[in-house]
């Protein structure tokens, strides 16, 4: 950028004028019901684009045109999510696995299916030969969601059939990316590890009998060890974060890519790039980030009136990292609660006390319920809100011994059951591109031969 300073310096003169007239072309369309900004009704709901079978999130119904606040819901194909978590934590089995089968083939698997549905997964959880030298070896990134997208897109080379559309291919491309995922991401890991931070390189094959949590774990780590308790944990963990309805941003943008009529692997690799933007998937590591900010300022075990007087500060942005944020506090949809902070918050005691961060698991609580009130009142709010799922789930990542920068990767390990279940969904039923429109600013402009500007 020193090399040519003085384009750039008059790019960042011209950029200011055409914020300023964006700016106040916005707050001139603020309250029209013609432009909706971030594709959200004036009241605050998703603009409807259409309608989905595979996952339904409910956080308040409508009565006369007004929101009703409830506690948040979960379902997957129908079924609440809770229900699933707590049948397989009752049996003490994985679950991710099955709710891979509900999204993908709509319904539940009955046990010859879900065998023959594992055996297929089992047999494509590792990656194709040569893939990790000539795909993830190569040219590393320093974020690992980049090397995630990369490995994704690269997958299509490997494909002897990539772009074949039919139900039968979609179903397969499906199955192999989700039981790729995990051996994508540890590897992407394992690189990023060995040639960005310098340290030593452990590279694990998956074992083809393990769930997606325990291979993740095995090939993570440098001695592949991991207990029982760990890995149903990191289960939970992926099994609430697989999908989330159609509405939400990387879910939003596989189905827009995926009605061009591209490939399974551009539509999911376009999913991941999504993700990893800070105000979706990555706000679970600025939610830790957020909290040693908390514990450095204010103290382990802060009074209520302390935490909230640094809260108000974080919302000032004049603490932390200045963006004005309380991270993992509030949702789009959800207003009472959302069901998978709950379930993760409930399940992370137990493990909490176990690993002595008890106090830790509290003090976010404490955020919780001193920073949802907090916002509420700051926005002058009158539908009430709630911690999300990102306030509880880099706490959970950090008792498993898990990196920051593995937090958003998970989330996409997990998410791509939905994506996958979404882009089928898409492709074999909408049959119609989807194209919003922007209004133009400026038109019939006169052009100005070069000798005379």
């Amino acid at each position: 950028m020193k090399k040519h300073s003085d384009f750039y310096r008059e790019y960042l003169l011209l950029l200011q004028e055409q914020i300023a007239q964006m700016e106040q072309a916005n707050a001139k369309s603020a309250n029209s019901m013609v432009i909706k900004r971030g594709l959200r009704n004036l009241d605050g709901t998703g603009v409807l684009a259409g309608i989905t079978g595979i996952g339904s999130v409910q956080g308040y119904s409508m009565l006369d045109g007004e929101r009703i606040p409830m506690p948040g819901q979960l379902y997957y194909r129908g079924i609440d999510v809770e229900s699933i978590i707590a049948a397989h934590q009752a049996a003490g089995t994985f679950s991710y696995e099955e709710v891979v089968y509900l999204l993908l083939m709509g319904k539940l698997p009955t046990k010859a299916q879900f065998a023959q549905f594992q055996q297929m997964l089992a047999e494509t959880r590792a990656l194709p030969t040569g893939f990790q030298e000539d795909v993830i070896f190569k040219a590393p990134s320093a974020n690992i969601m980049n090397q995630i997208a990369k490995g994704v897109i690269g997958l299509y080379a490997y494909d002897s059939n990539p772009d074949d559309i039919s139900p039968e291919n979609l179903m397969r491309q499906s199955i192999e990316i989700v039981a790729r995922m995990p051996a994508i991401v540890a590897n992407s890991y394992a690189i990023m590890k060995y040639y960005i931070q310098g340290k030593s390189l452990h590279i694990h094959n998956p074992k083809p009998e393990l769930s997606a949590a325990e291979n993740f774990l095995r090939m993570a780590r440098a001695d592949k060890e991991y207990d029982d308790a760990e890995a149903k944990l990191l289960d939970l963990m992926l099994t609430i974060h697989a999908e989330h309805g159609g509405g939400n941003n990387s879910t939003f943008v596989c189905r827009a890519v995926s009605s061009t009529g591209t490939d399974t692997y551009s539509a999911i690799a376009a999913a991941v790039g999504s993700l990893k933007g800070p105000l979706h998937g990555g706000a679970n590591a600025k939610v830790m980030e957020m909290f040693r900010f908390v514990k450095q300022d204010v103290g382990d075990a802060p009074s209520d009136e302390a935490l909230q007087a640094y809260l108000g500060q974080l919302l000032d942005g004049t603490a932390g990292d200045h963006s004005g944020k309380i991270y993992g506090i509030g949702h789009a949809v959800y207003t009472l609660s959302d069901p998978r902070a709950e379930a993760i918050r409930t399940y992370a005691r137990t493990v909490a006390g176990q690993k002595g961060r008890l106090a830790d698991l509290e003090l976010l609580e404490s955020i919780a319920r001193i920073g949802t009130k907090l916002v509420a009142e700051r926005k002058g709010l009158d539908v009430p809100i709630c911690a999300n799922v990102d306030l509880y789930s880099g706490l959970v990542y950090d008792m498993l011994n898990i990196p920051s920068e593995l937090f958003t990767p998970l989330f996409a390990l997990a998410r791509t059951a939905g994506w996958c279940a979404h882009r089928m969904e898409e492709a074999l039923t909408a049959h119609r591109i989807m194209r919003p429109a922007y209004r133009a600013l400026k038109i019939n402009q006169p052009y100005v031969p070069i000798d005379d500007r």
